[in-house]
């Protein structure tokens, strides 16, 4: 068994702790409000965790990945919405520290990794989600700056974010490698917010459409080389898919909790139903396939950590984990009863929390293109 870092620890027990305190109490209600209030978002950015990973020297905390994939699997026990809008940060911060100039950090990277501002990524559109070389934003050259128009989808935090990484076609005649990232503040003419989705599960961050008209960026705010867009963009999915199998842990976890709990205190037939061979058996399932996707997830964090290639692994670990977190949220609601199909039970939560997960950073059906891909090529 491999053993934690005391800074692992250290990271891992802080956020587990501003959970309990200022999340979980909580979330059922910003679920059916659909919002996160500023206090909480400003907690979690001065104890650090919208720069886990970033270095110091930009105003991060400079942990290692694994210990980010810790503090992942926390926020997501606690609320499933709550974390995505934190991981989307440190998602943007990572690409940031890997492709940024220094002036670059200093502006769009230190503030977002010090707690200051949320960070959002705009790379999805209407017709291009999975197929992310279809995009049709274009960034078209003036002089010494670019002028972008087009829509983006399924952006998380896409108002509430202060600094965006906008993913645009600067060489429609290149193919992929005419795509190019920039750099932006939200709060410059021609970035316009159309909606907030309505949606079934992470109600409490938001998803939202993004209209840009006319917006303008100067030479100096392209992230990365000219035709870099994709590479930008695509960078770190690995590691975002090794975040997505923590949080569906995170979520499997509170909602396996919740049903032994329960399954504890409700009496049926003169007994406590965990007396009851089959809930008990169910509850093993699910204690087990919690026990082999973090086994999964934090194997696969340490590769990465190691700069070793492990784009199966993640597939894997995301694969297994997003199905595992189903599996077990329906069994939580099945324990619980009619009483699993009430908002006031967190089961109902989770399950829908749950569902996203086999979706976003790529869907399980191309992770098994990739893992195939892995497969055939000897990995």
């Amino acid at each position: 068994m491999f053993e934690l870092t005391e800074e692992q620890i250290a990271i891992r027990d802080m956020t587990q702790a501003f959970v309990r305190t200022d999340v979980t109490p909580f979330a059922l209600e910003w679920d059916a409000a659909a919002a996160i209030p500023e206090e909480a978002v400003r907690k979690a950015g001065s104890l650090g965790l919208f720069g886990i990973t970033a270095p110091q020297e930009w105003g991060g905390a400079g942990a290692d990945f694994l210990a980010y994939v810790l503090a992942t699997e926390e926020l997501a026990y606690g609320d499933a919405g709550f974390c995505n809008m934190v991981n989307a940060t440190n998602s943007y911060g990572l690409k940031i520290r890997d492709f940024g100039t220094d002036k670059q950090k200093q502006r769009f990277l230190r503030p977002v990794a010090g707690g200051d501002a949320l960070a959002c990524m705009l790379l999805s559109e209407p017709q291009a989600g999975s197929d992310a070389g279809n995009l049709k934003t274009r960034a078209v050259r003036t002089g010494d700056k670019y002028v972008i128009n087009g829509s983006k989808a399924l952006i998380t935090s896409g108002q509430a974010a202060r600094f965006a990484c906008v993913i645009a076609v600067t060489d429609p005649d290149a193919g992929k490698k005419g795509i190019s990232a920039f750099l932006v503040s939200t709060d410059q003419p021609g970035y316009r917010v159309l909606r907030h989705e309505r949606k079934l599960g992470h109600r409490t961050n938001q998803t939202c459409q993004i209209e840009l008209e006319n917006l303008e960026v100067r030479e100096e705010g392209m992230l990365g080389e000219p035709g870099q867009g994709l590479k930008v963009a695509l960078s770190g999915l690995d590691s975002g898919r090794i975040a997505v199998a923590a949080q569906s842990i995170g979520v499997a976890r509170a909602a396996f909790e919740a049903a032994l709990g329960y399954a504890n205190e409700r009496e049926t037939f003169g007994r406590k139903i965990f007396g009851h061979q089959a809930v008990a058996f169910q509850l093993a399932e699910m204690a087990t396939q919690i026990e082999v996707a973090r086994a999964m997830c934090h194997r696969t964090a340490r590769l990465k950590q190691a700069r070793v290639h492990c784009i199966k692994e993640a597939s894997m670990s995301k694969l297994f984990a997003s199905q595992m977190a189903e599996q077990v949220c329906s069994a939580a609601v099945q324990i619980h009863g009619g009483y699993g199909c009430i908002a006031d039970y967190r089961v109902e939560k989770y399950y829908r929390d749950a569902r996203v997960f086999q979706i976003y950073d790529g869907t399980n059906e191309v992770q098994k293109i990739l893992i195939s891909r892995e497969l055939a090529a000897g990995n």
